[in-house]
């Protein structure tokens, strides 16, 4: 038996260009092989504004280039990495397929070509690269290798990702708090400890939750040589004297939450949690107090990915900007009447009093935000190249804060592993302007808190 060749052969699908455009770059030495059904289907969907069309027009130059620059392109067409890009007009290869899969559906020409290409190359791993989870199910139905796009992962493991706290245990604690430092400073002792060698350095600005019956968070606002941290013991706001706009917070982590959120100094606030944990709830109070009671801000913003259902796009709803928001937004309104009480009677004409805007992620790119409390909800709907849209449109004296569950994903081809809200947690962590808190405890109803555990 001939031995396999180390160089592969990659047939991609049409969601990984469309996905990232700049894919064909990420194959290093290995050849890559585009199937024509490919560029049809790019065709279909290159005209509009969104982000699929401009990643579409973007990959269709690039592939533009590389065609342009070959001199021969049954020879292949040189790939940055080293490989080679080859167009496949194998049509003939769909008597290939069984009878079931032979209707030539796009899916299924991209399947047979992958099979034409392991036939004529037997002595190559052929890897047929999607983020279809039901066509890499088919291919492998009929024995074919098949990949994921792996280039788009943030993190290959989601345990990395920093929760915001780190709890320490009795033994621990006394051990650091022997050679402990107390430093007064204007809001409170800050105590400097060494931390040990065995375990993983805390964040800057993340939090240390002291054993005991009383939970006491300390939060990291320095590291210094030699492992010295310095803590500080958070403000309290559990307790009523210190509610924002009439929310305390109901639990240790929300207590973190809103330490975070008040924090001037920070221009980045992550917030990830399951459902009922308040980080739309707890963001909307500190938002407006710090809006409209100190001043910080002129405005706040609220976006969202609006992610079609049941085929209904923002486009197809009737009336303005805000009208065609409303219905995505429904969770910011629930929670300003919350907030607003008696007030609330008709959200649509408090928006603009309480200076809150509603608008569509789409319109985000070319705008700055001054002086604005930029509020991104259901941010693990964003892909990565969203996400760096929206934080780059930050402007001076404002703050962006991003939430969302990685467990309530909607779109096809995001995972935990891949979207914008993983993104951005992993990158700013440690970061002297950014913060971030994962948050577990549903405190929306008992109900809703079960719900959670059981269902």
């Amino acid at each position: 038996m001939a031995a396999i060749e180390e160089r592969k052969i990659y047939i991609l699908d049409t969601n990984v260009l469309i996905h990232d455009p700049n894919a064909l770059n990420r194959f290093d030495e290995h050849d890559v092989v585009l199937p024509i059904v490919v560029l049809e289907e790019m065709d279909k969907v290159k005209k509009g504004f969104d982000d699929l069309a401009r990643n579409v027009r973007d990959a269709s130059r690039q592939l533009d280039e590389l065609s342009r620059d070959c001199e021969d392109m049954n020879e292949g067409c040189p790939l940055p990495g080293g490989g080679k890009l080859f167009f496949e007009l194998n049509h003939r290869a769909l008597d290939l397929l069984p009878e079931s899969l032979a209707q030539g559906s796009g899916d299924n020409r991209i399947i047979a070509v992958t099979m034409a290409v392991q036939k004529e190359k037997p002595d190559r791993q052929v890897v047929l690269v999607s983020k279809d989870i039901n066509l890499r199910i088919k291919a492998r139905a009929l024995g074919l290798h098949t990949e994921d796009y792996r280039s788009d992962k943030v993190v290959d493991d989601l345990s990395v990702l920093p929760s915001g706290k780190i709890r320490l245990d009795d033994q621990t604690w006394t051990n650091m708090a022997e050679d402990m430092e107390v430093v007064e400073h204007e809001h409170g002792n800050h105590y400097i400890v060494t931390w040990p060698e065995e375990m993983d350095m805390p964040f800057l600005h993340s939090f240390v939750v002291l054993p005991g019956e009383r939970e006491v968070a300390m939060r990291c606002d320095k590291i210094d040589e030699n492992r010295r941290v310095h803590l500080y013991d958070c403000t309290s706001y559990r307790h009523e004297r210190h509610a924002i706009w009439g929310i305390q917070a109901k639990n240790l982590e929300q207590n973190m939450a809103m330490n975070l959120l008040m924090d001037a100094n920070l221009d980045l606030v992550a917030m990830m949690g399951q459902a009922g944990t308040g980080k739309t709830l707890l963001a909307l109070a500190c938002g407006l107090h710090q809006t409209l009671d100190m001043g910080l801000y002129d405005k706040i913003l609220v976006t969202r990915a609006t992610v079609p259902m049941g085929g209904q796009d923002i486009g197809y709803l009737p009336g303005t900007e805000r009208e065609k928001m409303e219905p995505w937004m429904a969770a910011i309104t629930d929670n300003l009447s919350i907030l607003l009480g008696e007030e609330a009677h008709n959200i649509s004409d408090i928006l603009g009093q309480h200076r809150i805007e509603i608008s569509a992620l789409t319109y985000a790119r070319g705008r700055t935000f001054t002086r604005t409390w930029l509020i991104v909800d259901e941010a693990q709907n964003l892909t990565p190249h969203q996400m760096k849209t929206l934080v780059t449109r930050m402007g001076e004296d404002s703050k962006i804060i991003v939430l969302g569950n990685n467990a309530q994903i909607d779109t096809p081809y995001l995972t935990a592993y891949t979207n914008g809200l993983t993104r951005v947690v992993k990158q700013f962590a440690g970061w002297e302007h950014a913060g971030h808190i994962a948050l577990k405890a549903s405190e929306r109803s008992r109900l809703a808190a079960q719900a959670v555990q059981v269902l």
